[in-house]
């Protein structure tokens, strides 16, 4: 698949998840790039402004099959993972897979579950494949995590270790609408009978492989290596963090951008790429020091302040290089 089809199947995706869900473009573009990247997605926001929908509407336009789990303080690892039943016919134990085993997993209100639950995500998020009474389960391709939390509420909820959030590629946020597209919501709930609107299949699990191929051709010139590693070093230097990004961080930082450059229709990244992808991609792997926290600092604000101080270099189009 080359530059321009996969451009072509990035807006097709768009236009039909945009069909079902007000949400800004940015928002969803986004949320697609991680698609791409083979990453996992965190979305913090308060009730009723659409991350269910979304995560649903997604995978219905990525043609991939879809699970919701709901996380609730007295949900179990194997409530997740799956768990052996043992079958009387057959007098033999029989792995029973659990809601994990899908292309497209919305984890919902994942802060309300404990930590031991939580962790049951981290070795299917990290390395595509569950352990369950010592015996391993590769999960299906493509895999993405969906995963939503409500940042208002205190109580009850268990917030997600630094580890936790490092398997997460973007953290992001859908915000609220403005009076245009809030009213062209109620419109569109006027005009339809069912009160979940739903988005059409554009693509289906082979064409999404293909499609989180193309990024790995995706030519990154040397100045703009030297910028990712610029822009992650004066995160750690800044006075405000504890823990900077980590050379994980720093990688995802690289396939991101590069995910960003296919939805863009370029063969090769520019630095526009990556400050379009920068805050959703390091911000939360940030862990402040008490006193920044203490003085309400935001990781959001380390990053900016990052892109503000590195110089940004001039890259030119490869030769190449495709699509501008």
């Amino acid at each position: 698949m080359d530059i321009a089809d996969a451009r072509s199947d990035c807006e097709r995706v768009l236009q039909a998840v945009e069909s079902s869900v007000v949400a800004d473009r940015e928002f969803l573009e986004t949320v697609l790039t991680a698609v791409l990247a083979r990453g996992n997605v965190l979305i913090e926001d308060v009730p009723g402004t659409g991350k269910t929908l979304t995560a649903r509407s997604f995978a219905s336009a990525l043609g991939l099959s879809f699970s919701r789990v709901q996380f609730t303080p007295d949900l179990l690892p194997a409530d997740v993972t799956g768990t052996h039943v043992y079958r009387e016919a057959d007098e033999a134990f029989e792995f029973s897979p659990g809601p994990i085993f899908a292309n497209f997993v919305l984890a919902d209100e994942i802060n309300r579950a404990p930590p031991k639950t939580q962790a049951a995500l981290l070795e299917a998020m990290g390395e595509g494949q569950v352990t369950v009474d010592g015996e391993t389960h590769a999960l299906p391709e493509p895999f993405v995590v969906v995963a939503t939390q409500n940042p208002v509420e205190s109580e009850g909820v268990f917030p997600l270790p630094e580890a936790q959030r490092d398997r997460f590629l973007v953290k992001t946020a859908m915000g609220y609408p403005d009076a245009d597209a809030e009213r062209g919501l109620l419109r569109r709930r006027t005009e339809r009978e069912s009160r979940t609107p739903s988005a059409d299949a554009v693509l289906d699990p082979a064409a999404v492989r293909r499609l989180q191929s193309v990024p790995e051709d995706v030519t990154v010139d040397e100045d703009v290596l030297g910028y990712l590693v610029d822009l992650v070093a004066a995160t750690r230097r800044d006075a405000r963090t504890e823990v900077g990004v980590s050379p994980r961080g720093t990688q995802r930082l690289l396939e991101a951008a590069r995910s960003r450059a296919v939805v863009e229709g370029r063969g090769f990244v520019r630095p526009a790429d990556v400050r379009a992808v920068g805050e959703a991609v390091l911000a939360h792997r940030l862990v402040l020091t008490a006193d920044a926290t203490v003085e309400d600092a935001a990781a959001s604000d380390v990053v900016a302040d990052a892109f503000d101080r590195v110089s940004v270099p001039t890259v030119d189009a490869p030769a190449a290089s495709g699509t501008e």
